[in-house]
């Protein structure tokens, strides 16, 4: 039986807590990298079973720009984040002053990219560790653009086995009238789930 089924509305309030931490901090990332204000909508927070992910973003087949990576430390998992094009886009052009088509990108557009989803993810991947008091380490984050189902498919092959539901936070940036869309994935591996609770003093009743 997959562990979301066997969580309490209390344990969802924390998965879903943690989510808003984690979205806020990234937030405040934003601002610093754009050196500019950034609002964020209060993010929308579910918990969903993996196969369901890609749904998110627009359907396994929507091309989209995504920066994975896998937690290590004492509650090990993998993170995505995902951008549709046009977010992804918009961020280039306020951050390098650069405006091309999502074909025409080369190594300079990529990498810019590839520092935001690292910026980003590391600042959600920190302020989680400060609210558990865990040791939790990313791995160097990947980027690709590509179909969002094609994505995680190879992004969990390479990062390794996966827990069976994802923390999905849907949230939207805002600079002035623009809007960056972004959508943060956390998949616990399965054993990760009761050291998570614990330290932040939560019960737990999986089979583990």
């Amino acid at each position: 039986m997959a562990y979301f089924t066997k969580f309490g509305d209390f344990q969802f309030d924390v998965l879903r807590e943690i989510g808003n931490i984690g979205a806020g901090h990234a937030a405040t990332a934003l601002s610093k990298l754009m050196q500019k204000e950034i609002d964020m909508k209060v993010p929308q927070v579910s918990i969903i079973p993996f196969d369901e992910v890609a749904d998110c973003v627009g359907g396994a087949e929507t091309v989209v720009v995504t920066v994975f990576l896998r937690v290590e430390g004492d509650s090990p998992g993998n993170m995505f984040f995902i951008l549709d094009l046009d977010s992804a886009k918009h961020l280039l052009l306020q951050i390098t002053g650069i405006d091309k088509d999502v074909y025409e990108w080369g190594d300079l557009e990529v990498s810019a990219l590839h520092e935001i989803g690292n910026i980003l993810t590391g600042s959600y991947l920190s302020s989680l560790a400060d609210l558990t008091k865990l040791n939790l380490q990313p791995s160097v984050p990947a980027l690709a653009v590509d179909m969002a189902g094609a994505i995680l498919s190879y992004g969990l092959i390479e990062l390794g086995q996966a827990g069976d539901f994802a923390l999905t936070i849907d949230t939207a940036f805002f600079e002035g009238n623009e809007q960056v869309k972004g959508n943060f994935f956390l998949i616990p591996d399965p054993e990760s789930l009761p050291i998570l609770f614990h330290s932040l003093g939560v019960p737990f009743d999986g089979d583990y």
